[in-house]
């Protein structure tokens, strides 16, 4: 099976050595990703900036496999703080409501103390 790498453009890419997202057959699985602006690799305080800069990641990985986030079939959030996910649902909703894909939530230490949030996502890719 031939397999595709995507790359955001991420220094933690390389410097760690890992994909933004691998394409598996009919499979795109994104790595855990976090509210860093890979542009200007900042990232704000706030976790709905955050949300919403993860989700604009994850798209962008996700269009380039050919797929989109209505393709997501699988979401894991992480958080190391549990009181900072409700705020977060009117976000999450807005870009998942219509899709409901299986989820999983789950608060743990991130490897950088300014990550409020981390997201991971598998989906389909789009069949022609």
């Amino acid at each position: 099976m031939q397999r595709q790498r995507i790359s955001s453009g991420s220094t933690f890419e390389a410097q760690i050595g890992y994909s933004r997202a691998v394409v598996a057959g009919d499979w795109v699985f994104v790595s855990g990703t976090t509210g860093f602006d890979y542009a200007t690799m900042s990232i704000s305080d706030d976790v709905l900036v955050q949300t919403e800069q993860c989700l604009q990641n994850i798209e962008s990985a996700l269009q380039q496999a050919d797929s989109s986030l209505q393709d997501v079939v699988r979401v894991t959030y992480v958080l190391p703080q549990v009181a900072d996910f409700e705020p977060c649902w009117p976000v999450l909703r807005r870009y998942f409501g219509s899709v409901r894909p299986a989820a999983m939530m789950i608060v743990a230490g991130l490897a950088d103390p300014r990550m409020k949030i981390e997201i991971e996502v598998t989906a389909l890719k789009r069949i022609p």
